[in-house]
């Protein structure tokens, strides 16, 4: 570390005391370890297919765990759309001293379905502490978020008391992985609960353990369905094939031409750019992606940008028979499910008839193609020049005492573009307690513990720095 940047680390920087919030991180930290791994404990999905009192039970574990924190304005609530009711979303307030900004901070409290329990290396609703690394499904992704929260509020409680006159807002969403399918109704039905100065959205990743990231950009989503038919109905193979190809066969064909022969998405319309602040080496990301020997990446230009500000097209589901259950027929029809990321600048509606007009316009041998849209995001982009950027990059530093990274995420989250769209004046941050082998969706999600303290403090400077300085 250089002496200019230990001055600025170590004691008081700006006003704010860095040293003694370090130490009421520390104090806590085991206490919010524990309280993590009870959350863990409960496997609250919020898809049909899993119990719903779960989902319940962990709402009314995180509120609980507000309540324990000093927030006494605590509410689970629910809204309905076209006759469901949403999942169960925690919101606890403490309302701003006179002069004082509000600060609203966002973390999920579902999480994704466990998946195949025998690539686990321990029990997913169990979490296990392997070395630097507590393992458990919701372990990172995102109930780390909320202990972030959680563990930044109290150490400031400790530190300030009184004097943090910064006006809170906690709120936990219930049903993110899911896709957030009442977000927006929600928004709506209490705008003014969830009105804030800031809001800070704890669900994303540092650029690997050591080096914190602040997010500044997002892709955007679209996806949909893909149909290709070819007869009325299924037929032997061996009296039939031959003049006439099969539905999978066509179906890929078609979505062969939806990449170049580099790679890169064929789809015309779609915004890019080669533009990055920084780079991605290739070494880290094919560690990081887990990509095996000998396979040539995709695409051209700088690879951040290939992650970053470029789109992405995957196919990420077919219905076509397993190979267990094939028969000696030549199938009538095929579909597939495709998910594209969006760079920067891209506008959702225009990106979905882009992918419509090319898989018409392919449709191989005459076959009849039918396209179902699916959902749309917004993708985003922060600018660092307004004052909570600034004052984010700031407490990065300041908690990781290296310079922090401002970093594009290839991912998407499209709840953003409707936090943009009700609340306009916000100033949005996106933080995480991520890092790239956290495996966030996937067996064996953990998170670093050493990183998961520096994020807790980071959150806790932001917030004091809000407080002493303003926006």
């Amino acid at each position: 570390m250089n002496d200019e940047l230990s001055n600025r680390t170590s004691g008081d920087a700006d006003g704010v005391d860095v040293a003694a919030l370090r130490e009421g991180i520390d104090t806590r930290f085991d206490a919010a370890v524990e309280q993590l791994k009870a959350l863990v404990a409960i496997p609250g999905i919020a898809w049909d297919a899993f119990d719903p009192a779960e989902l319940t039970r962990s709402a009314e574990a995180v509120a609980e765990t507000a309540r324990a924190a000093g927030l006494t304005d605590v509410q689970i609530l629910r809204v309905d759309q076209d006759g469901v009711s949403g999942g169960p979303a925690v919101v606890a307030r403490r309302a701003a001293a006179p002069g004082k900004p509000t600060v609203l901070l966002y973390a999920h409290h579902d999480v994704q379905p466990p998946g195949d329990a025998a690539e686990w290396a321990s029990e997913p609703f169990t979490a296990t502490h392997a070395g630097e690394r507590l393992f458990g499904r919701g372990a990172a992704d995102d109930k780390a978020g909320i202990m972030a929260h959680i563990g930044a509020l109290e150490a400031l409680d400790d530190v300030l008391g009184d004097d943090f006159g910064v006006g809170v807002t906690l709120f936990i969403e219930g049903e993110e992985e899911a896709g957030s399918p009442t977000f927006r109704q929600f928004l709506q039905t209490h705008r003014d609960l969830l009105a804030a100065d800031v809001i800070v959205v704890a669900d994303s990743s540092n650029w690997k353990v050591g080096v914190p990231a602040l997010t500044t950009s997002l892709r955007g989503l679209v996806d949909g369905t893909i149909e290709v038919q070819v007869l009325d109905h299924a037929v032997h193979s061996g009296m039939f094939g031959g003049p006439v190809l099969d539905a999978p066969t066509l179906l890929s064909r078609l979505i062969a031409t939806l990449h170049d022969e580099n790679g890169s998405v064929a789809v015309e319309g779609l915004a890019r750019s080669e533009d990055t602040a920084v780079d991605y080496p290739e070494s880290d990301y094919r560690t990081d992606a887990s990509v095996l020997d000998g396979v040539r990446l995709a695409g051209t230009g700088p690879l951040a940008s290939r992650l970053w500000t470029q789109p992405a097209l995957s196919i990420i589901g077919m219905d076509v028979p397993s190979v267990a259950t094939s028969s000696n027929t030549l199938l009538p029809r095929a579909r597939a499910k495709f998910s594209l990321r969006l760079a920067p600048g891209s506008d959702p509606a225009e990106a979905m008839e882009a992918v419509r007009s090319h898989v018409q316009r392919h449709a191989p041998f005459g076959a009849r193609v039918t396209f179902t849209p699916g959902e749309t995001g917004a993708a985003f982009a922060t600018d660092t020049a307004e004052p909570a950027a600034r004052h984010a990059l700031w407490a990065l530093e300041q908690a990781w005492s290296v310079n922090p990274v401002e970093s594009g995420i290839g991912g998407s989250i499209p709840f953003i573009a409707d936090l943009m769209d009700i609340y306009p004046r916000a100033q949005i941050l996106v933080t995480g307690v991520e890092d790239p082998d956290s495996r966030a969706h996937s067996a064996n999600e953990s998170l670093h513990l050493g990183e998961f303290r520096k994020a807790m403090l980071a959150e806790a400077l932001l917030l004091v720095r809000i407080n002493s300085t303003g926006l």
